[in-house]
Formats: structure tokens, sequence, C-alpha cells
């Protein structure tokens, strides 16, 4: 049978993201890719995170990939699809690669592995909103993003950063994990809070997102990744395996609402008529904004700056009669605009161009 390469044959992209490093990510997606396993999902796991790959230790298996018609084959570990730098740099050592050798590594994991028919392909993120990040939202059209945070403040405010971003780059948040949420006594049960608890739960509400629970420290989880077990398998009645079933459910009820979310700026279709532009939304509406408006509100670099937030550009550099000579689409997000006065580096995103339009520019359709 002919495998699919790439992502067309995958229903939803998800990424597990975090602010900064330490808060147990990778622990979270393997054990999210076991759980949707077991609710007879197909699954696959890529593991993003060049620099430091942790998924081949929790997964319990380093058996490199084999190759097909010039595309990968991914390694299977109880019914999970995954690949990972980490089975694919046989010396073990350091990965240094400058970025842009980064991002082209990202991108063949994304078009060159034959994923073949899956319902999801969890993304496990390397910490921050690098370039990473902004590659996979740009060539993946992703179904959802899960943040994972730890109860201090310090790492929900860090967390609350890559929200942001990806709200920007408008990816359907479908909620906040918060780890390390407590300590379980393998004799009683009972959850104590070394690290404190609720920052994650304050940080979903604040950004106004769903908060998917809870999961606390716990001496099987640790244990299993160290291992790398399958504790839906070998331990389906523990806490941890019955935590990480929940969250699972949750992120699956989440998608709809997130996608109908998204919709609102999301364009169905750009029209482009050299002085202005029109947007039919995905939610409905219709809209149309004057490109001399869009060059003088620029927002990239060039054009305002990036400590103060004062725009460099002033209106009357910019001619009455300029002109929008070819758009181009950036991810789900946005897009670029090639003008007439040869500036091309903006990039406006959706959200930025529906904020720009007044209600009675609006026309239901």
């Amino acid at each position: 049978m002919t495998q699919t390469a790439g992502l067309s044959g995958i229903r939803h992209v998800i990424a597990i993201a975090s602010g900064k490093g330490g808060v147990g990510k990778s622990t979270v997606a393997t054990n999210l890719a076991f759980a949707l396993n077991k609710l007879n999902y197909k699954v696959g796991l890529m593991d993003a995170d060049l620099y430091g790959p942790s998924q081949p230790g929790m997964l319990g298996t380093d058996v490199r990939p084999t190759g097909q018609d010039g595309f990968i084959v991914p390694v299977q570990r109880s019914g999970i699809k995954y690949i990972s730098m980490g089975i694919m740099n046989p010396s073990k050592g350091a990965l240094i690669i400058r970025a842009p050798i980064a991002i082209k590594a990202i991108s063949q994991f994304l078009t060159g592995v034959l994923w073949g028919e899956l319902d999801f392909l969890l993304i496990d993120l390397p910490p921050g909103t690098g370039d990473i990040q902004l590659t996979l939202a740009q060539q993946a059209r992703l179904s959802g993003v899960v943040i994972v945070t730890t109860p201090q403040r310090v790492a929900s405010e860090i967390a609350k950063k890559g929200l942001q971003m990806f709200e920007t780059l408008n990816a359907p948040i479908l909620g906040v994990i918060e780890n390390m949420s407590g300590f379980t006594c393998s004799h009683c049960n009972d959850v104590t809070a070394p690290f404190r608890k609720g920052g994650g739960r304050t940080m979903a509400e604040e950004m106004n997102v769903p908060f998917l629970g809870e999961l606390p420290l716990d001496p099987e989880i640790m244990m299993s990744g160290d291992d790398g077990i399958n504790l839906q398998e070998e331990r389906p009645e523990s806490i941890g395996a019955l935590n990480f079933m929940k969250l699972s459910k949750e992120m699956v009820q989440n998608l709809d609402e997130a996608q109908v979310n998204a919709r609102k700026f999301e364009a169905e279709k750009i029209e482009n008529n050299n002085t202005s532009i029109n947007f039919e939304w995905k939610d409905g509406t219709k809209s149309s904004v004057d490109v001399y408006s869009l060059r003088t509100q620029c927002p990239c670099a060039v054009c305002v700056d990036e400590n103060s937030g004062q725009r460099i550009l002033k209106p009357e550099q910019i001619p009455l009669t300029i002109k929008a000579l070819s758009l181009k689409a950036v991810g789900r997000y946005g897009i670029s605009i090639q003008f007439s006065d040869g500036h091309n580096t903006g990039i406006y995103t959706f959200k930025r161009l529906k904020a720009m339009l007044t209600e009675n520019e609006k026309i239901s359709l």
C-alpha cells in the first residue's frame, strides 16, 4: 500500500509548547500520544526539539529510521509513529547547527516523512518563541496548541509569552496544562504542593483560554519517562495514566470550539484591486481596506521602532497613488504585500487587518 508523505493525510496537527525548558513538556507530549492511541486514534509524534531531543528515551527506542523513495519512514513504538533528531544522530553528541539548518530539518520532518494517514500528529516543540516555532506555524496548519507550564509565577509568565505568540499566529489554543502541580505520595496518594499551585489556571483565566488540568509530580510518570514505559499499557489504572487520559479527552473536546474561534481571523478569499484589498472572512463577513492605509500602518522594524514602538514612517512619505503589486500568504495568520514603492517586509496579521477596519466597513454576507 502506498504511504502518504508529508501532512496531507493528517487530520489534526497539534503543537505541545512551553515558554521555558524544564517544565515537562516532552513528558506531556509523549503521554498524550499514548493516551490518544489508547482511545483508538492513529497518532504520530514529531520531536521538533532538535537541540534537546527527548522522545527516543521516553518512547524506549533509539532504532534509526529507514528510507523509502527519497522519504523518511518513521519509527513505530506502541502504535505511535515518531521521528526525532535523537535517532538520526548516531554519535549522540551535541547538535551544533545554526537556525537556517535547523529550519531545513524541521521542514524535512514536516514534508519528507511518510506519516501516512493519522488522526493526530503531536509536535513536541523546543521551549521559547524562536525560528522553529515560526516555521511550524507557517508550514503546518496547526489544529491547536497546548501550553505546558509549572505553577510558579516565573514559569507561567514566560509560558504566557509563548501563548501570546501562537495567538498572534492565529493558532487555536486548546488549553493550558499545569505540570508538577503538587507531589503525589507513592504510599498514601496524598498530594502536597512544594511548588505552589494555580499558576497555570490563573494564566488560562487571564488569557481567556481553556484550562485542561493539573498534573502532580508522580514517581511513576518520572520512572516511565526514564525507562521508556507506556503507562497506558503497563499501568492503565495508575494516577498518571488516568490523568493523561483525562487531559487527552479534554484536548480533543476543545478542538471544534478552538477551530471556530480561529476562523474569526482567517480569510476565505483575498482579492487585490491594486488600490484596495478585499477580504471574505471565514466567519461570514466581508471587508475592504485601502492600500495607502496599509502602507502607512506597516508593522515592520523599518517602519516602527522595535524598542519604543513609535512609528518611524511618516504618512507624507507615502504617495497617495501607491499600489499593491502582489500578495503572499504567511501561514494561516496573515499576508505580506509587495508595494509599488518597493517595500515588502511587513507581515500583516489577519487580526491586525480586522482591527484596522471600522464596524461600518464590515458587510454581512
